[in-house]
């Protein structure tokens, strides 16, 4: 039997992933008969099915199975290395992609851009801000900011910043909540889902029903909310520093909830890719600016609370700030 037509193996794959042709056909941009004609050719040329139609599903038989897992890792071994050659490849005009999610791109990584540019003028970021997790190494990018604990299969990561969340709210909201007990905080616009919510108000030592007056797919937009004093939010402290330091934001209690649920940030990579100096820098640069963040947070740290309780109180679930350090490695 003669080679196998490399060209299918690509269809073959991402068909065998989500189990439709049409969809596999929108992440190929190719259309849905391109995408079938190779998969038909693929099986004419081998003598037997790969798949298993079942409606709209196509699913893998057992030869597609055993065909998958020969040639799944040939195939990463070829991304990695038109990855590594477009990198190689790029010379003077050096270009980073980089994906992130949007509150992290709005909130922390735009503001310090500017100092990006003036340590690395020769390197051109091309930042992509998606809810949606990307394949690296299928569309192209070097590097992604992720939350989550790991590991992230075929990647490697560092941990960037381990997490508390704290409430917060517009100078305003701060002024209506200034000595008052927790339970004030229930009768304020509250910003966000109710699950965080009740995990805040049991960190505090009650156990509250309540319903947010708006819920928000991009923390970043919750935030901005809470600055206009539409409500009061209980928010990632990485992503409210900024506004905390620059007083369109206070900090209202100094109740703050951590656990596994808060999801620490790292800075995941192709292994391939880990000596490749622009990375390289781009990685250093988000550890010190991160270390920039930890000084600031410390002296927000020192100003007392708003309301909710005697500061210094720390009620049940809440923990002391950030541990201090850049942990390398994917989170257990």
């Amino acid at each position: 039997m003669s080679r196998l037509p490399l060209n299918t193996l690509a269809a073959f794959r991402t068909v065998a992933e989500l189990q439709n042709l049409r969809a596999a056909a929108d992440k190929l941009h190719l259309t849905h008969s391109a995408v079938s004609q190779q998969i038909r050719g693929l099986e004419e040329h081998l003598g037997f099915a790969l798949f298993d139609r079942r409606g709209r599903r196509v699913v893998l038989n057992p030869a597609g199975e055993a065909l998958l897992r020969s040639v799944q890792g040939a195939l990463e071994r070829l991304d990695e290395g038109v990855a590594a050659a477009r990198a190689a490849s790029a010379g003077d005009a050096q270009q980073l992609r980089v994906s992130v999610l949007p509150s992290f791109a709005h909130r922390w990584l735009l503001p310090r851009i500017a100092r990006w540019r003036a340590r690395h003028p020769e390197l051109m970021l091309d930042i992509d801000a998606t809810l949606r997790p990307v394949d690296l190494l299928r569309e192209g990018f070097h590097a992604a900011v992720r939350e989550g604990r790991g590991p992230w299969p075929g990647l490697a990561s560092e941990r960037l910043f381990d997490h508390r969340k704290i409430v917060v709210g517009s100078p305003a909201a701060a002024g209506r909540l200034a000595g008052a007990p927790i339970e004030a905080f229930a009768r304020e616009p509250l910003l966000g889902e109710d699950a965080m919510w009740k995990d805040w108000f049991a960190a505090a030592g009650l156990g509250l029903e309540v319903r947010p007056v708006a819920v928000f797919n991009d923390a970043g937009l919750m935030l901005q909310a809470a600055e206009q004093d539409f409500g009061i939010a209980v928010s990632r402290e990485l992503l409210a520093a900024d506004a905390l330091v620059a007083g369109r934001l206070v900090r209202l209690s100094p109740v703050a909830i951590s656990h596994p649920d808060v999801r620490p940030y790292h800075f995941v990579f192709p292994p391939h890719l880990a000596q490749w100096p622009p990375l390289v820098s781009f990685k250093q640069w988000l550890h010190d600016e991160l270390e920039r963040l930890r000084a600031a947070i410390a002296v927000l740290a020192d100003r007392p609370a708003t309301g909710g309780g005697t500061p210094g109180r720390r009620a049940r679930g809440a923990r002391a700030p950030a541990a201090k350090g850049r942990g390398a490695g994917a989170a257990p």
